[in-house]
């Protein structure tokens, strides 16, 4: 009898403690949802508990140049849809947080990019830029953040940010890192950017507990270039392996992201010599002309892209297509789990 009623109230506590759970998770829900703008296919997959892929939009507002930004973008997506996921842009219209675009929301953040009307937006600028009913593209950093607030947990992109060259003196490090250490996303990518100091990026993830799955490969990725020369934490051969991954890492509590870099294809790599060539110029140019902060990345990008006569953008545009078809199998395999 003790024994029942001892069951009795423990069953009436948990029943309570779901309740205020309930009502806790509907006025975060309430709180939030005025600042989102969640497209319905999004929604539906979301509700359905089916695989979507979270997309950012620096892409389009901070990297390539248009018409071939919106083109890429779109494209993506498609490559999301066709390996059995929904695909969810995510980017910031009027002030509106947007999860899921449409081809005439793409081409308005290009066209303010054109403008100078979008800002680059991480972490920092977020509640800026919906304050002041702005327009901006989501970094990595900003993407991730979005990405866990709407219940999205496979996010891919081109390249993270990371470790800037000479950092010990500029203290320049990307909010990437930062946003990795303290939001449980998978960020499915072809590696930090080649512009970056590669080692002492993967040394900073690894003092701050971030998984660096290379993906069939023993080497983390370096972006334009299939292999750093510098070794991933682990190894993973398969979408399924990176789901469990991924799944046990929820299980466990642990709040941290990880990071898995797919290395570009060999066939589409840019030679390496000329990469670091072309980078060591351009940062050297980014110098003389006191370039830094936000402005940087972008610049020794669209730099290394001039001084190599478009193949670093090429490469671009083949690890981004590539990447989402393996982020877009991990979320299908995570979805069954």
């Amino acid at each position: 009898m003790l024994q029942n009623c001892f069951k009795f109230a423990i069953k009436k506590e948990n029943q309570i403690a779901n309740q205020i759970t309930k009502k806790i998770t509907t006025e975060i829900d309430s709180r939030l949802r005025k600042y989102f703008e969640i497209k319905e296919e999004v929604q539906n997959s979301l509700k359905n508990k089916k695989p979507v892929v979270a997309l950012e939009t620096t892409i389009v507002t901070h990297g390539m140049p248009y018409p071939k930004n919106v083109e890429i973008a779109q494209e993506v997506e498609q490559i999301v849809r066709e390996n059995g996921a929904t695909p969810a842009t995510i980017g910031v219209i009027n002030g509106k947080i947007h999860v899921g675009m449409t081809k005439n929301d793409l081409e308005f953040l290009a066209q303010q990019r054109i403008q100078g009307n979008v800002t680059k937006v991480s972490r920092r600028d977020l509640s800026f830029v919906v304050s002041q009913k702005k327009n901006g593209g989501t970094t990595v950093s900003g993407t991730m953040m979005i990405s866990h607030m709407a219940g999205i947990p496979v996010f891919v992109t081109g390249g993270i940010g990371g470790v800037h060259r000479n950092a010990e003196i500029t203290m320049d490090i990307s909010a990437d890192l930062m946003e990795l250490m303290r939001t449980p996303i998978c960020v499915v990518c072809a590696g930090m950017k080649s512009i970056l100091d590669i080692p002492k990026t993967l040394e900073f993830l690894e003092t701050n507990g971030v998984p660096t799955v290379g993906y069939q490969v023993k080497n983390f990725p370096a972006f334009f270039v299939h292999d750093s020369g510098f070794p991933s934490s682990c190894r993973l051969d398969d979408p399924k392996s990176c789901a469990q991954l991924i799944k046990t890492n929820s299980n466990l509590g642990i709040k941290s992201g990880i990071l898995i870099g797919v290395p570009v294809p060999k066939k589409y790599e840019t030679e390496g010599v000329m990469i670091e060539n072309a980078i060591q110029k351009a940062i050297q140019e980014s110098q003389n002309q006191k370039i830094s902060g936000r402005d940087l990345t972008p610049f020794l990008l669209a730099r290394v892209n001039e001084l190599t006569q478009g193949k670093s953008l090429q490469t671009n545009t083949h690890l981004i297509k590539n990447n989402a078809k393996i982020g877009a199998q991990i979320a299908v395999e995570l979805s069954k789990l």
